[in-house]
């Protein structure tokens, strides 16, 4: 029997049905952040505690249930499988910010308005708008199980007072209306007060309806489902820069899909084999350029990228550049094909540049550089020796993602122990944070953490035999203008703000 990607354990299907994929080679440079983001630069504004299943207000706390944030900080038993954080997008003026969960949720968090007295909370996030996006189904003709695990969020940008945002689970596309109300409209003539429809024969004059104020309420609204496109689990969604279209991804295929039609897509990418036993690789992630609304990428499973213009052809198979670094025969291991395969792919703001993240390293490409990247950074190479044992728990699988910061200068991602990495592309310098739990004082500053490899430990170190490989930073987002970022560990939201911002 042929396992279908869909259906396939990842470790069993990655590695043992995909061919050989490329070891990633190059001469790191020993990096760390700009100014504003090097040692002890970072500060913590708050740390948000996604909203469980269990009713707030069960939780016998006089709090507004708006306001949670650091007097909500607390370790909750009742946190599940449910409550993990699976993905972390700002808008595109940072006001907002969205979290997805695995179970269905998306969670929206709104930037504290600055006043005079507190011009310090100009940082801080508390929660806007929560609602249910996904629910778990059940494909009868496959016999398949469909999570409601968000993979993706994506704001569209705003044109009026309500936000747009698209949110997607493994097989499922839905367009959300995120608009306030603070009026309702009383004075219904064929309605009584309670709503309930009146006699008509009753109605002896005409009332003329008008609008009472109300306690603000915020109203999140399904405006479109683009569902019955994909035989595969979606892992990215990418938003046109004409506005108009967007494009959905999945392990063999890319569809285009424009806003106004939910019952059809086009199909620009599909690297599915005649015969599945021919399958070498899977897309891993895709994305549009910012600026050329006919230009995108898509990476690959064999550590590849592949630049398309949808200008050359209706199908977009034959890529229009090929982005892979020559593998370095000593390098190669049992794990190369492995830790060589990329799991998120981001065009940098000005479009010039493309930065991937595999399971060790980030890298930068140049378009106009296709045989290497221009800059290599190691992530936490001191896990090369660990490899084994990060095979046997299933770890060496983990998608972590990255971002860039507004001015492309600084790259951001994730690692273990709840640790994260930022490294400046100028100064060539990097820094390991922590987003813990033990350092969650409001306004603390984050002391940078470094890892011992063997021999002698000092003091403000930590063994890499320590390391916690079950506390991950997967999802981690960067506001659009300033030097604000969040951090997603497990259920809880960290927002770190720079000192000097």
């Amino acid at each position: 029997m042929v396992l279908q990607p869909s259906e396939r354990h990842h470790r069993d299907w990655n590695h043992r049905r995909l061919g050989p994929w490329c070891s990633p080679t190059g001469s790191p440079a020993p990096l760390s952040c700009e100014t504003g983001c090097g040692e002890g630069s970072w500060i913590l504004v708050c740390r948000l505690l996604v909203p469980t299943q269990v009713s707030l207000l069960s939780m016998e706390e006089d709090i507004d249930t708006r306001k949670i944030n650091n007097s909500f900080l607390r370790d909750h038993s009742y946190a599940t499988e449910a409550d993990i954080i699976s993905t972390v997008e700002f808008n595109h003026t940072g006001e907002l910010l969205a979290t997805g969960d695995k179970g269905g949720r998306v969670v929206i968090f709104q930037r504290e308005q600055e006043s005079k007295n507190q011009v310090h909370r100009r940082g801080e996030y508390n929660v806007y708008s929560t609602f249910q996006s996904h629910e778990p189904e059940f494909d009868y003709l496959k016999s398949l199980e469909i999570e409601e695990k968000i993979n993706k969020i994506r704001w569209l940008p705003q044109q009026n007072a309500a936000y747009f945002l698209l949110s997607t689970n493994d097989k499922t596309v839905k367009l959300w209306k995120v608009s306030e109300r603070d009026k309702r409209p009383e004075g219904y003539n064929l309605k009584d007060e309670e709503g309930r429809l009146r006699d008509p024969a009753t109605i002896t004059t005409l009332r003329v309806p008008v609008l009472r104020p109300m306690d603000l309420m915020v109203e999140a609204t399904p405006r479109r489902v683009f569902a019955n496109a994909h035989t595969y689990h979606i892992n990215s969604i990418s938003v046109n820069s004409d506005y108009e279209t967007y494009m959905s991804a999945d392990d063999l295929r890319i569809n285009l899909w424009n806003f106004e039609i939910t019952n059809q897509s086009f199909n620009i990418v599909d690297i599915k084999p005649a015969n599945m036993e021919e399958l070498t690789e899977v897309i891993t992630a895709a994305e549009f350029h910012p600026h050329h609304c006919n230009t995108f990428v898509y990476s690959s499973s064999k550590g590849t990228i592949r630049l398309c213009d949808m200008r050359a052809s209706a199908l977009c198979d034959r890529h229009t550049k090929f982005f892979e670094e020559p593998e370095d025969p000593s390098n190669r291991s049992f794990f190369s094909e492995i830790i060589s395969s990329i799991s998120d792919v981001k065009f940098s703001h000005s479009g010039r540049y493309i930065m991937t993240r595999d399971y060790l390293t980030v890298k930068v490409w140049d378009l106009n550089m296709e045989n290497r990247p221009i800059e290599t950074y190691q992530v936490h190479d001191y896990l090369r020796s660990k490899l084994c044992s990060l095979y046997e728990n299933d770890c060496i699988f983990d998608k972590f993602e990255c971002v860039w910061n507004g001015s492309d200068s600084v790259i951001m991602t994730g690692s273990y122990n709840n640790f994260f990495r930022m490294f400046d592309r100028n100064t060539k310098r990097d820094v390991t944070l922590e987003a813990s739990r033990e350092n969650s004082k409001p306004r603390a500053i984050l002391k940078p953490r470094k890892v011992c490899v063997g021999g002698k430990r000092r003091k403000d170190e930590i063994s890499v035999d320590s390391l916690d490989f079950s506390k991950k930073i997967l999802h981690t987002a960067w506001h659009p203008s300033e030097n604000i970022i969040a951090v997603a560990a497990t259920n809880n939201l960290y927002i770190f703000q720079d000192k000097v911002n």
